[in-house]
C-alpha cells in the first residue's frame, strides 16, 4: 500500500513511517517543518535502511497535496498535521482553526481530486471532554474544553458528515490517549520546537539538567497521590495502532471511531518517580497550581481496537521512560538540539 503522511516529519508521523515501511508499506511524507526537523528523514532512513519520499509542503496547499497523491499513486492517508498544545490553543485559537481544521478540509479536498478514499486520522482523547465515567469507551458523550480540543471534535464531525456524503469513504478516528516514549533506537523521539508541552519530554530535560525542575500542576485532584492520571501508550505501539487500523480500513466502508490507549492510569508523580529510575537522575519539581481545561483523570477503555483491529500496547511504563531517555542522550549525536 502506498501512504501519505501529512505531518510525517512529526513525533506520531515519524514512528509511523517506521513502523508502515518496516511493514512493507511505501510512505510518502509530507510536512511544512513547522514544528519537526528535517534531521528526521535521514534518521528513518537509519532505522529503516532507506529514507522515505518527502515533500516539505503546507497541508492548506491542496494542489501541492492533490498533485502528490495523484502522482504516488497514493491508495490511504494517516492525517497527523496538526497543532497540538492545549495551552497555546487558547492563546491561539485562530492558529489552530486555520491550521487543523481549514488544513483538514484541504485535505479531503486534495483527496476527493485524486480519489483517494481512505483516511486515519490523529485524533484524541480530547473530544471526551470532562469524563463522565472512566474507563472512556468509544460510546461517551462528546465534548470539548479548549479551542484545541473543539478542532479534534470539529474534524471528526465533518468526516462523519462526508462519510455519510460518500459511500466510497473508509475512515477511521483514532482517538490517542498520551503518547509517550521513543524508537528504541535512539535516532527519533519528542523534539518539540522550545518549551515541551507534554510530560515526558519536559521530564527528560530536566534529567538531562537542560530545564531546571518540573511544575505539577496541582497535587489536590481526587486520584491516589493528588496528581493528575492519564493514559500514557508508547509511541510505537501507537505507530503500529495505524497500520493496524490502515489494514483494517480496506474492508469497513464509513467513519468509525476507535481508541488507541492501554487501559492503565499512571499519575503525574508516577511517571517522575518511574522516569527517575529509568535514568538514574533526579527529576526536581514543585508543586503548582491546577492548569484551566485539565481533567483529574482519563484512562481508556481499548477493547474496540483489539476487537476490530487485532491491536493492543505491548509496551509499559519503563520501556516509555528508558527509550525516551535514551532519546534524550542521543539528540544531540542526532542534531536534533
Amino acid at each position: 500500500m502506498n501512504v501519505l503522511l501529512t505531518g510525517g516529519m512529526g513525533y506520531i508521523g515519524s514512528h509511523t513511517a517506521v513502523a508502515l515501511l518496516q511493514a512493507g508499506h511505501r510512505v510518502v511524507l509530507y510536512d511544512n517543518l513547522c514544528n519537526s526537523d528535517a534531521g528526521v528523514l535521514g534518521c528513518i532512513g537509519q532505522i529503516v535502511g532507506k529514507a522515505p519520499l518527502f515533500i516539505q509542503a503546507d497541508v492548506r496547499d491542496t494542489q501541492t497535496l492533490s498533485d502528490a497523491l495523484t502522482r504516488h499513486e497514493i491508495d490511504a492517508v494517516a492525517h497527523f498535521a496538526g497543532l497540538k498544545a492545549v495551552g497555546e490553543s487558547a492563546q491561539k485559537p485562530l492558529a489552530y482553526y486555520a491550521n487543523n481544521v481549514e488544513g483538514t478540509v484541504s485535505l479531503l479536498e486534495a483527496m476527493t481530486r485524486a480519489g483517494v478514499c481512505s483516511l486515519a486520522f490523529s485524533g484524541s482523547a480530547t473530544v471526551y471532554g470532562e469524563p463522565r465515567y472512566l474507563p472512556l469507551d468509544e460510546a461517551h458523550p462528546l465534548s470539548a474544553t479548549n479551542p484545541y480540543g473543539r478542532t479534534k471534535l470539529h474534524i471528526e464531525e465533518m468526516l462523519r458528515d462526508l462519510s455519510v456524503s460518500d459511500p466510497c469513504w473508509r475512515i477511521v478516528c483514532l482517538r490517542y490517549f498520551n503518547p509517550a516514549g521513543a524508537h528504541e533506537s535512539g535516532l527519533i523521539g519528542e523534539s518539540p520546537s522550545g518549551i515541551p508541552n507534554n510530560l515526558l519530554p519536559y521530564v527528560a530535560r530536566v534529567a538531562a539538567g537542560e530545564l531546571p525542575s518540573l511544575s505539577v500542576f496541582g497535587d489536590d485532584y481526587p486520584t491516589p497521590d493528588g496528581t493528575g492520571v492519564r493514559d500514557y501508550i508508547h509511541v510505537m505501539d501507537l505507530a503500529e495502532g495505524h497500520v493496524a487500523a490502515l489494514d483494517w480500513l480496506g474492508g469497513h466502508p464509513g467513519c468509525h471511531a476507535i481508541n488507541l490507549g492501554t487501559g492503565q492510569g499512571y499519575s503525574v508523580l508516577e511517571m517522575v518517580e518511574a522516569f527517575a529510575k529509568a535514568s538514574e537522575r533526579a527529576i526536581p519539581y514543585q508543586i503548582a497550581p491546577r492548569r484551566a481545561g485539565d481533567v483529574a483523570a482519563c484512562y481508556a477503555d481499548p477493547g474496540k481496537a483489539l476487537r476490530e483491529l487485532g491491536w493492543q500496547a505491548r509496551r509499559g511504563l519503563a520501556d516509555m521512560c528508558a527509550s525516551a531517555w535514551n532519546f534524550q542522550r542521543r539528540s544531540r549525536e542526532t542534531g536534533f538540539r
